[in-house]
């Protein structure tokens, strides 16, 4: 017997959200989630007590939160092939643009969204594969090092008051 089930990783991520259903809405037009056949639970009040969704070749959970329980949004890393266009298309579902899509030095070009829900989605598109004697090269760059910093002020200046 397998340690992890077919279809599933290591670790798996759960969203908690309040209107799970509209969410999967949300998943499904920003990052083409396909909802796992069997897995929807409706609980007696008609809300979704466990539903399955496949985000590429990951699997990721869903439950409605309970209306007394605090947010707890989450924060996900989404590799894709076109980060742009995956990008826009979470803007156009519904998301608010954290940070921009912007090219690091580590080879990937990363940018986040917050969807209605408060979960950060941060996308990246791998874009080259960087050996370490160009990474350290790379470090040194100051323009690598302004993108490095606006990146970081970015995600905490989306979480300020």
């Amino acid at each position: 017997m397998k340690t992890v089930p077919e279809g599933y990783h290591s670790v798996t991520p759960w969203i908690i959200a309040k209107g799970v259903a509209e969410l999967l809405v949300f998943l499904k037009n920003a990052f083409g989630a396909v909802e796992k056949e069997y897995s929807r639970v409706t609980k007696e009040d008609g809300t979704i007590g466990h539903v399955e969704v496949e985000i590429g070749d990951s699997a990721v959970m869903a439950f409605e939160a309970r209306a007394d329980w605090p947010d707890t949004p989450a924060f996900l890393r989404l590799y894709v092939e076109d980060g742009d266009a995956t990008w826009q298309r979470a803007l156009d579902a519904g998301a608010t643009s954290v940070t921009r899509m912007t090219d690091l030095f580590f080879g990937d070009r990363v940018g986040r969204l917050r969807d209605p829900w408060g979960n950060v989605w941060w996308i990246h598109q791998h874009m080259e594969d960087v050996g370490a004697d160009e990474l350290a090269k790379r470090i040194k760059d100051p323009a690598a090092m302004e993108a490095m910093r606006y990146v970081e002020e970015s995600l905490q200046s989306a979480f300020r008051g």
